[in-house]
């Protein structure tokens, strides 16, 4: 039997993002977001509703500023007390778990998507999903890139501007490109 992509994607396999039941999973994101971008800010002091209806899981005492942007949104799960700061974006074509109390950074990027490396099959949208983890009381600063199938540790600290390629131990702080403990 052959399998579709989402199941494909879900699974961490190499697949086909050019695909009409992924298009529309992601034009509900879009939309979503799109709500959530466009509320008042008084509408947005914990996690908006289009965001909570969307997200996989979401905590109390989330707050996510706008503008945000996502992938799928589905595949999102908060804890309780996490603060998204404006222009993050969370590309999550798997999921992205983030823990309680973690802070992330106007213009941080948490990335999902691995796209292939033969340039024919990357033209013809050929990517897999690497899960990305986030755990508890972690600082993630301004303009940070989370790289697919990263795991920061509790109380870790990404420093503004970091791309984090390989996981965090836990309490570690690490900046630069790529980054490095301090």
């Amino acid at each position: 039997m052959m399998r579709t992509e989402r199941e494909k994607m879900e699974a961490g396999e190499w697949y086909t993002c050019l695909d009409d039941a992924l298009e529309d999973l992601r034009m509900v994101a879009l939309n979503a977001v799109h709500a959530h971008n466009h509320l008042s800010p008084s509408e947005r002091r914990t996690l908006s509703a289009p965001l909570r209806a969307l997200f996989a899981e979401a905590g109390t005492n989330c707050l996510i500023e706008a503008p945000f942007h996502c992938s799928y949104g589905r595949n999102i799960h908060l804890g309780a007390e996490v603060f998204i700061n404006s222009g993050c974006v969370i590309l999550d074509s798997a999921s992205v778990r983030i823990g309680d109390g973690t802070m992330i950074g106007t213009g941080a990027q948490i990335l999902c998507a691995d796209h292939h490396r033969n340039p024919v099959k990357r033209r013809a949208g050929i990517e897999r999903a690497l899960p990305v983890t986030i755990g508890a009381n972690v600082w993630i600063g301004a303009g940070a890139i989370i790289m697919p199938g990263v795991t920061i540790m509790d109380q870790a600290i990404v420093g503004a501007g970091a791309v984090v390629t390989k996981d965090i131990a836990e309490g570690a702080t690490v900046v630069g490109v790529p980054a490095r403990p301090t």
